[in-house]
């Protein structure tokens, strides 16, 4: 059967496969194009299963939200130039959207889910790295319920986010404090939430330094607890040193306005990742040699 133009049109407007991807898909499907549709699907699947091993610590952060509850949505590719295409962003900001309405528990979850296109999306993240060439990762995601505390979010480009629960002030208050926590980055809100081994793998750092110092016992132990101190101030949001007032802490700012915060969630692309750097020295070298 020959294959016309119209019908190559019409299977890449279906699949978003290449020209030449569908003329070949046509001529095994015998024109097909149903068939040439779940040819280029299982090609799809295998392109992806053959990229899956390759770091994806590019991307993009995207929030949505609705009635009181946000996302904040983590989508990998390997390049920076990808994370700027049309496609791969209207995909993240799709799946936000579905997390919200949907609400999964987790990645596993999210990938059975239904798209508005009617593919899960398993199957929409296949297709679209057949589309563009490179591994594509769901990474993470969290859904935050505002409840009866205020809910903030803060934006900064495509690559940090941040979602903050509060109560009292105002919502300039909210965005000033999300603002900061994507600056500053601390780990928790107070010092109570710090994760105790981490406290004391600090603290043993901290004693063997002053032992070096060759001062008595209890003087060391002063300088072990103020280092300690400094630690959980500089590693929590309430004593943090605020980004826009840097001459009062945020525990300070907010007292002067009788508010708190409950809880907050940061996400910036990429963060513990690790990746892959080249050696183009080594690579040339190796290149050389081998001629």
């Amino acid at each position: 059967m020959a294959i016309t133009a119209s019908m190559v049109k019409e299977l890449r407007e279906r699949t978003g496969a290449g020209m030449m991807e569908c003329k070949n898909a046509l001529t095994e499907a015998d024109g097909n194009i149903d068939t040439a549709i779940e040819d280029l699907r299982k090609r799809g699947a295998a392109h992806a299963d053959k990229k899956a091993g390759r770091i994806a610590a590019e991307g993009v952060i995207v929030t949505a939200g609705q009635a009181g509850i946000s996302v904040l949505l983590e989508v990998n590719c390997e390049t920076d130039f990808v994370a700027k295409d049309e496609n791969f962003v209207n995909f993240a900001n799709q799946l936000a959207e579905t997390i919200v309405v949907d609400q999964p528990s987790d990645v596993e979850t999210l990938a059975l889910l239904v798209m508005d296109s009617g593919k899960t999306v398993e199957e929409t993240r296949q297709d679209l790295i057949a589309k563009i060439g490179e591994n594509i990762s769901i990474r993470r995601f969290e859904l935050v319920g505002a409840g009866d505390d205020q809910l903030s979010l803060y934006q900064h480009g495509s690559r940090i986010a941040v979602v903050i629960l509060s109560s009292g002030g105002d919502e300039d208050l909210g965005h000033d404090i999300a603002m900061h926590v994507a600056a500053s980055k601390p780990l928790c809100v107070s010092a109570d939430q710090v994760d105790p081994e981490t406290v004391e793998k600090e603290r043993s750092i901290y004693l063997a330094q002053a032992e070096d110092s060759g001062k008595p016992p209890e003087i060391m132990e002063k300088m072990v607890e103020g280092r300690v101190r400094k630690y959980l101030s500089e590693v929590t949001l309430l004593g943090q040193p605020f980004v826009k007032d840097p001459d009062q802490s945020v525990e300070k700012l907010l007292a002067s306005q009788n508010a708190t915060v409950s809880h907050f969630v940061r996400y910036e692309v990429g963060e513990g990742i690790e990746k892959k750097q080249d050696d183009f020295v080594a690579e040339v070298m190796a290149q050389a040699e081998g001629t």
